[in-house]
């Protein structure tokens, strides 16, 4: 008796074939975080009389951009967006940028980073909250962002509200746009660190350096 070989049908061939073919292609993984220059950094103040401690709260961000996935606009005023699946931040975007603006704050303040613990009940920190107005990439265009941010030390009752709008030209290609999300984030930091700078000199300060 002949064996008679089973062939599958074309469309479940070709489908394998599909999910073969993106199975096979890697993801992107990038990262808002980036070294702070040597210029900008200020020496550490760990075991010092007075060291500094910096608590950052989880970034509200909107709820579109609440994913992994790089979310890109279109050029030429389109109200589309494009979500990547093949090009993503290494975490969720709002913990991805919690982290980035927490090591960007503490490298230019010299201070330690209790975000997630590692501080006495009985030592002061600076509370620093961030909602993420608006977040917008577009491919071969810009990266442009709008910040509001509180801060407040832990054992005084006075706040000091903030905000910042900065923008980034970037080339084409998604490692540009992502290079444009971090040096939008640097800027963020930077401009964290200088509220905080200005609300350590001058206590009865309300409004940030601008």
């Amino acid at each position: 008796m002949k064996n008679r070989k089973k062939l599958l049908p074309l469309a479940v061939i070709a489908a394998l074939v599909v999910l073969a073919g993106c199975a096979s292609k890697p993801d992107n993984y990038y990262t808002l975080a980036s070294a702070v220059p040597a210029s900008e950094a200020a020496p550490p103040t760990r075991g010092t009389a007075a060291p500094l401690y910096i608590e950052l709260a989880p970034v509200a961000v909107p709820e579109r951009l609440a994913r992994p996935q790089m979310v890109v606009g279109r050029a030429n005023g389109s109200v589309q967006v494009d979500v990547l699946e093949q090009h993503r931040w290494a975490a969720s975007f709002e913990n991805e940028l919690q982290d980035a603006l927490a090591s960007g704050i503490a490298a230019r303040l010299g201070a330690l980073d209790v975000t997630k613990g590692g501080r006495q009940s009985s030592q002061p920190v600076w509370r620093v909250a961030v909602q993420v107005r608006r977040f917008d990439a577009v491919d071969g265009g810009r990266v442009d962002a709008g910040f509001n941010w509180t801060l407040r030390r832990s054992d005084q009752p006075r706040t000091m509200a903030c905000q910042l709008d900065v923008g980034e030209a970037v080339a084409g290609g998604i490692d540009a746009v992502a290079h444009g999300a971090q040096r939008v984030t640097a800027a963020a930091a930077a401009a964290i660190a200088r509220s905080v700078n200005a609300a350590r000199a001058d206590p009865a300060a309300t409004a940030c350096p601008t």
